[in-house]
């Protein structure tokens, strides 16, 4: 098989290990309002867009839901994540390597992240703002967020590309879904939650074990 037409990068959990930041700062905000996150309502949230993580959040902390409650809730969450991404990201196991050959063997890439943007142009300063030719936040696709196919039907949009002749790299079910929807291969590297083989996806314990060289294997119909 010849090479994708791109590569299609997720953010956090993928390319650096900033879910455990969401979950200090979700705990904080819990904490903040008197209660306490659940394990299985954390594990949902991740790779879902701020809204929804706020709406999740609320729920399971008793409070009222409404417009206001959650533009608050994720203001000061967003608040505590800034001074949490200022402090340093730390990549992923392979990552720095995967964005440097995916450049050497001159594909391009998107970043496509439910992360809003003030807080991904943060984390572009340890990724690397020349790293991606183009950059879709969870707050640039009118609401239809990860698993809406929509994220990953952009970013190919933006790239002049068809989705179904680029590999996705996710970490989370709901990441997954959204590219697999797109039509996108998936290479699959769990970070923060199990995920499940399938015939549209490749599974890795770590971005080390991949080789960029022959992303195009990926392509190729299931047998």
């Amino acid at each position: 098989m010849g090479q994708p037409a791109a590569v299609l990068f997720d953010m956090d959990g993928t390319l650096v290990d900033s879910e455990k930041l969401w979950t200090i700062a979700l705990d904080d905000y819990a904490a903040h309002r008197g209660g306490s996150l659940s394990p299985q309502v954390r594990e949902d949230m991740v790779g879902s867009n701020m809204t929804r993580s706020m709406r999740l959040l609320l729920v399971d902390l008793g409070l009222p839901e409404g417009p206001s409650e959650i533009a608050g809730a994720a203001s000061w969450v967003a608040r505590r994540m800034t001074r949490l991404f200022g402090e340093g990201l730390p990549w992923r196991p392979g990552a720095e390597e995967a964005l440097r050959r995916t450049k050497e063997l001159g594909l391009p890439t998107a970043l496509v992240t439910s992360t809003i943007r003030p807080l991904t142009d943060m984390a572009l300063d340890t990724l690397g703002h020349d790293s991606f030719d183009v950059t879709v936040c969870g707050d640039e696709v009118d609401g239809k967020n990860k698993p809406d196919p929509e994220p990953y039907l952009k970013a190919a949009r933006l790239l002049g590309v068809d989705p179904a002749d680029c590999v996705a790299v996710e970490d989370s079910p709901t990441g997954v879904a959204s590219a697999e929807a797109a039509g996108c291969a998936v290479l699959a590297i769990p970070c923060e939650v199990p995920l499940e083989d399938g015939p549209r996806r490749t599974l890795r314990h770590s971005l080390t074990d991949v080789d960029f060289a022959a992303l195009g294997d990926l392509l190729a119909p299931a047998a």
